[in-house]
């Protein structure tokens, strides 16, 4: 759905599947400057949007998710994942619930599959799910993280929280954090354990779910097989590689990269995920550009921690 934001002076449409929102309104070094002071808010308007309501949705999902949902308190964000059997991440959802329902946000397109999945497992389930994508737009706001807003009212929600911050400013500092985003820097064979999910997405302190023993496994014994990397890109080249390319040391591909930006500090970054062996300071060449490597996930225990290499 396309976002009316996008008839803001200034403002320019992203690619692919960002497509419907502004990918800038002028200026994206500077939005990322005062997103990082705390000021605007960024239109996410053409994600997926959906209502899960019902007495059993929250032990439902707990049975059906990474995430521990039991106690879940109404207004509180949280992240749950949904894996296949041999413990693959099949798909990703952010929401809250509001004591009623729990509205949930998922990657653009993305909803589709998973709607056809909650629904094979409801059984005798007290659950209906509903997709609000046409009544209610997401946004985000340095200060009170992701919200949702009646669609009806975008505009006069933007005209309210101005400054207006484009895409390419979120996905700077969103990867400057080292935060993956699903379908972008995620495969049909990632684990939660290669790419910080463990915690923000998946609980260790929860009864079973459809893939937890290989989440166990690896955490327990260490060495996911690979690693999201954080890249730092030579800014000489004045491009940013293609999702998908090849990350590779010599002539031998060790891994592929994900989501790209120009970050107004840090330069031309990337998220890449790697073979887990390969040398944490090996320069590395990605789609014709050189990159050096800032570790994300210890490639040797598999904890997920953030040495500081700078």
């Amino acid at each position: 759905m396309t976002s009316p934001l996008l008839a803001l002076p200034g403002a320019v449409a992203g690619n692919g599947v960002d497509a419907p929102v502004a990918a800038h309104y002028g200026s994206f070094n500077g939005e990322q400057r005062f997103l990082e002071s705390g000021e605007g808010f960024v239109d996410l308007s053409h994600h997926d949007v959906l209502r899960i309501e019902g007495p059993d949705r929250l032990t439902w999902l707990h049975s059906l998710t990474t995430q521990h949902l039991l106690e879940l308190a109404p207004g509180v964000e949280t992240q749950a994942l949904v894996l296949s059997p041999q413990g693959h991440v099949e798909h990703e959802l952010r929401g809250h619930d509001d004591g009623e329902a729990l509205t949930v946000w998922t990657e653009p397109g993305a909803s589709g599959a998973l709607v056809e999945f909650l629904e094979r497992m409801k059984f005798m389930m007290r659950v209906e799910i509903t997709d609000v994508t046409a009544g209610l737009a997401l946004t985000w706001r340095p200060a009170t993280g992701h919200r949702l807003v009646p669609r009806a009212d975008l505009t006069t929600y933007a005209a309210a929280t101005e400054p207006a911050a484009g895409l390419w400013a979120y996905e700077a500092l969103r990867i400057a954090r080292g935060e993956p985003r699903f379908g972008l820097d995620t495969d049909h064979r990632t684990i939660p354990n290669e790419v910080g999910w463990i915690g923000p997405a998946v609980h260790l302190d929860k009864g079973c779910y459809r893939g937890q023993e290989t989440v166990a496994r690896v955490h327990t014994l260490g060495r996911p097989p690979r690693r999201l990397t954080l890249l730092h890109l030579d800014g000489s080249e004045n491009r940013l590689p293609a999702a998908g390319s090849p990350v590779l040391l010599g002539e031998k591909e060790i891994g592929t990269v994900g989501s790209s930006a120009r970050h107004h500090e840090l330069g031309p970054i990337a998220l890449g995920l790697l073979k887990r062996n390969t040398a944490v300071d090996a320069e590395l060449m990605v789609d014709g550009v050189a990159a050096a490597q800032e570790v994300l996930v210890d490639p040797e225990v598999g904890l997920h921690v953030r040495p500081r290499l700078r």
